[in-house]
């Protein structure tokens, strides 16, 4: 039994792909029990990062799956008695899906009235676009963040689906459940969580907009101080055409900055944009005398907010991060380390993600829901391995 800050809490995870799924991973690693639960006909799909279950299917760790067919009545029934022994209930599906398949809040709440609801999408429970599909690359496209990041006058450039479907939506789903645990906890009532990828993203623009309404922020990509547009804040090629991370921002790490690389440029004219065309090719043309690694050598430990741009193969084995365990290698797949980490109730990555439908018979005996060979034998349930 996992021993994290959430250990004794259970949660339902209706099946999904995307920030759903990381969030069951999330709750997992702090400890809680998370029973993924499909239908029959997921068994068939590939997830967008490839199968579901086994060893690569990172996002589904430390979770048990059970394969239920919710349009069978008995299928149903055990869904809801699941629900009724469970703290926290995660689904990803269009706004009406649950309520159509006779497992949305109404339903649930009435079964289970301390159950957190926690729903995840992209446009959100309700607006003019609730209904539409989308990913991430829209979502972050609507709230302006897209269009904020990449170089003067080109094109927007997407950062992965970082900033969308994880940052701005599966971690403010976790925050929203967490919350609603603690109110549950003071009020013995639960509630709806509606964790909006639009919602989430804008909220973390909050710097961003206080900038702009000051002043400090120009509505362009590329001119900024955090977007590359400060030659103390950007990236630059090496040698070998690798590249170097450069944060100066603050005046006494740029005037490290500036003595490290032997420049010719007054550190008292750091923030005097005039001079940032000139500066921003003598950073060019100093970063292109060396290879990346030398680079990384010279300003390893120092304080002038300089670091190797690493590619995902290298990362794991940089020092500090071998030595933190920030990533681990699990089964022959590396992946992320649990995080944040606790002084006392450590977390932990779970097991490597099962096959669906492994744990059907065991999670329904676990969880107390009588007659696991009957609901398999009569198709509402699969099972497919042995116990």
């Amino acid at each position: 039994m996992a021993a994290g800050p959430l250990a004794g809490c259970r949660v339902i995870e209706f099946g999904g792909i995307g920030p759903g799924p990381f969030a069951g991973m999330f709750l997992a690693d702090l400890g809680a029990e998370v029973v993924r639960v499909d239908r029959p006909e997921s068994m068939d799909e590939v997830g967008v990062g490839g199968p579901l279950g086994g060893p690569t299917d990172v996002l589904n760790r430390g979770k048990r799956s059970v394969v239920l067919d919710l349009k069978h009545p008995a299928g149903l029934a055990a869904v809801l008695e699941l629900v009724g022994r469970a703290d926290v209930l995660i689904e990803g599906f269009r706004p009406g899906v649950t309520e159509r398949l006779g497992i949305g809040p109404h339903a649930c709440l009435a079964r289970n009235p301390r159950l957190v609801y926690g729903r995840m999408t992209g446009w959100g429970q309700d607006g003019p676009l609730a209904a539409a599909a989308g990913h991430d690359v829209n979502y972050i496209a609507l709230t302006g963040a897209l269009g904020a990041i990449g170089s003067a006058g080109g094109p927007p450039q997407i950062p992965l689906n970082l900033l969308g479907d994880y940052g701005g939506g599966g971690c403010y789903l976790v925050i929203g459940v967490l919350a609603a645990l603690h109110a549950v906890g003071r009020s013995g009532r639960g509630q709806v969580v509606d964790a909006a990828i639009v919602d989430g993203t804008a909220h973390l623009l909050a710097s961003t907009f206080a900038k702009l309404a000051r002043g400090a922020w120009t509505d362009e990509r590329g001119v900024n101080q955090l977007d590359g547009g400060s030659p103390f804040y950007a990236v630059y090629e090496t040698q070998d055409g690798r590249h170097m991370a450069v944060g100066a921002l603050e005046p006494k790490f740029y005037r490290r900055l500036v003595g490290l690389l032997e420049l010719d440029a007054d550190p008292d004219r750091q923030y005097d944009r005039s001079t940032w065309p000139e500066l921003r090719l003598s950073l060019e043309k100093r970063f292109a005398q060396r290879t990346r690694d030398e680079w990384a050598v010279l300003f390893e430990g120092t304080d002038a907010c300089v670091a190797p741009v690493l590619d995902l193969g290298e990362a794991a084995a940089h020092p500090h991060l071998a030595a933190r365990g920030s990533l681990v290698a699990r089964d022959g797949v590396v992946q992320p380390a649990a995080a944040p980490r606790f002084s006392v109730t450590a977390a932990h990555p779970g097991t490597t993600a099962p096959v669906l439908g492994a744990d059907t018979r065991a999670v329904l005996d676990d969880w107390g829901v009588g007659g696991a060979d009957e609901l398999v034998a009569e198709g509402a349930a699969v099972q497919t391995s042995a116990d």
